[in-house]
């Protein structure tokens, strides 16, 4: 039986799952109207970069090892434009756009990194692509988080170590790893060594 190896590969969906939690932790704080709503300088809005990043994951990550990852059934320009859309309605976007990502990476190896795919007639290894997404996503939800925050203003539910609690948080690291990703592991030697 030949063992399919997927440490890189795992490692790599573990971080865009954490991403994609950010994101989420993001837009669970707006209303409606605020995940609509251009920032004071013409931010786009959360909905904006939402349908952006919907977009250019399903493009990036449909038949992502055959075909080049700028679809020609992609409008990018439409990804950009104002629009009002609901929370069930931005959710189902998201999760659209995502779904595709976890979809190909599902059957990905580490074996199949160093082979090539094509983003606009361009070369890439798979290993180069993945990271160019994983880069861009956190780009991008960056600034859903920091239009978020502006937009809660002194209500806002901090996605890391809020400030003044990085001394109770080392003592209790919960969120090193995203979610799911180190499940059940053992702690690290240092950490066996200090309550040792």
């Amino acid at each position: 039986m030949i063992q399919i190896v997927r440490t890189v590969v795992r490692s790599v969906e573990a971080e865009f799952r954490r991403y994609k939690a950010l994101g989420e932790g993001a837009i669970d704080q707006l209303s409606d109207a605020e995940l609509c709503a251009a920032g004071p300088a013409g931010e786009s809005s959360l909905a904006v970069i939402v349908w952006h990043i919907s977009g250019n994951l399903k493009s990036r990550f449909t038949d992502f090892l055959e075909t080049d990852g700028e679809k020609s059934w992609r409008n990018r320009e439409s990804e950009f434009e104002k629009r009002s859309v609901t929370l069930a309605e931005l959710r189902r976007k998201w999760e659209d756009g995502w779904n595709t990502l976890f979809g190909a990476l599902e059957t990905l190896s580490d074996a199949q990194l160093s082979e090539e795919v094509a983003i606009r007639g361009e070369s890439f290894t798979v290993c180069e692509a993945l990271h160019r997404a994983l880069a861009h996503i956190s780009y991008h939800v960056g600034q859903m988080v920091s239009r978020a925050k502006a937009v809660r203003g002194d209500e806002w539910r901090y996605l890391s170590i809020p400030p003044g609690g990085s001394d109770a948080y080392n003592q209790n690291p919960t969120r090193e790893h995203a979610p799911g990703s180190r499940a059940g592991r053992s702690k690290s030697k240092s950490q066996r060594e200090r309550s040792a």
